[in-house]
């Protein structure tokens, strides 16, 4: 049996017939940009979360950029971001002339909120938390830390789409909430797509006019923006999943229970749950100190994997500038040699999590 990391079209066919007409619908309709797809998932996104204002942006990488430049984040300021997150998390930091500044994750892999307080400095201008795997993080902890200092607070929900912690969904706590609709993604569209989340209707506003070229009205131009737009195409696909966004959630949580129950190999760390928050299982990542010894036993059993992820930011040849080396963050360094990640998508077959469990189980490390 060979199974993927993910296979994308099974989850497309569950709901095929209504895809395909809210792509028709689009097509017929004449028109294509910022029209009445876009604000309708932007009011039902929303909705969903608990927020008041959508705004939908082109990527998550453009989300978390575009949401740093709307809160005043550039050069000379320090934004405290986890050391074990995706690039992306910190590029949108330095494409605003911010500086990050790393801090460890706890044993749920994601920022560890007892060690915040000790990286704040007089420049410290906001947080940004990633809701890692699908995850929640902390939110009580770091909020009071955010409060405590006068921080803003931003969170990268690129992973926890229809996530909470403590009873509130994910992307509500902060200033700032940014999704990434990248089609693997519990919430994926069929391309790039992204979207900000808030309370704030003047955070809002500008947003807005910074994902259109920093315009209210055509050829009126108040702020430098860029071109940053969700489709309507991309809007009305994910009108449609979003409508069954918590069904398709609990099928991934269905699939990690069983991998939980299934899983015996005592030489596999699996995921666990931190006390009030829940995970919707955007990866299910194990780890092991023979990472790549059983990454490779996987592949010839006919089982893909994928490493989430190998090189810390602050090891990455694009940040040499900063002057970080391997040691400086231990923890970090430690789940990048030793996390992989397990297939893990809507519509697997009992026969496939029956597989990857007996497979894992047959591992001799």
């Amino acid at each position: 049996m060979k199974i993927d990391l993910a296979i994308l079209n099974r989850q497309f066919e569950l709901y095929q017939a209504e895809y395909e007409q809210a792509a028709l619908k689009v097509l017929r309709a004449g028109w294509y940009v910022l029209g009445q797809e876009v604000a309708a998932f932007e009011r039902e996104f929303a909705s969903y979360l608990g927020g008041k204002f959508c705004i939908g942006v082109n990527s998550g990488l453009d989300a978390l950029t575009l949401s740093a430049r709307a809160l005043g984040i550039g050069a000379g300021d320090e934004v405290i971001v986890p050391a074990n997150t995706y690039i992306a998390t910190v590029l949108a930091i330095t494409a605003n002339g911010a500086t990050p500044i790393f801090v460890e994750p706890d044993e749920f892999y994601n920022l560890d909120a007892a060690k915040i307080e000790s990286a704040v400095t007089p420049k410290t201008k906001a947080i940004m938390v990633v809701h890692l795997y699908g995850q929640a993080a902390r939110m009580d902890k770091i909020c009071a830390v955010a409060e405590k200092y006068n921080l803003k607070l931003i969170e990268d929900c690129a992973q926890s789409h229809g996530a909470k912690f403590g009873g509130k969904m994910t992307g509500t706590f902060g200033d700032a909430g940014c999704f990434s609709f990248y089609p693997t993604k519990n919430l994926g569209a069929f391309g790039d797509g992204g979207a900000i989340v808030t309370d704030d209707s003047d955070l809002a506003k500008t947003l807005k006019m910074l994902r259109n070229y920093g315009s209210e009205i055509k050829y009126h131009n108040k702020l430098e923006g860029v071109n940053s737009r969700l489709d309507e195409m991309q809007a009305a696909l994910l009108r449609v999943k979003l409508s069954h966004l918590d069904e398709l959630n609990a099928e991934r949580k269905k699939i990690a229970d069983k991998y939980l129950a299934g899983i015996k190999n005592s030489s596999l760390i699996l995921p666990s749950i931190c006390a009030g928050a829940e995970h919707v299982y955007h990866q299910f990542v194990i780890r092991t100190t023979r990472r790549d010894d059983f990454k490779r036993y996987l592949e010839t059993c006919g089982i893909k994997t994928v490493i989430h992820y190998p090189i810390p930011p602050h090891l990455a040849e694009c940040y040499a500038r900063l002057g970080y080396k391997r040691g400086d963050f231990p923890i970090t360094e430690k789940l990048a040699d030793e996390v992989l990640s397990l297939p893990m998508f809507n519509g697997m077959t009992d026969d496939e999590i029956d597989f990857v469990i007996e497979v894992c189980n047959g591992y001799n490390a």
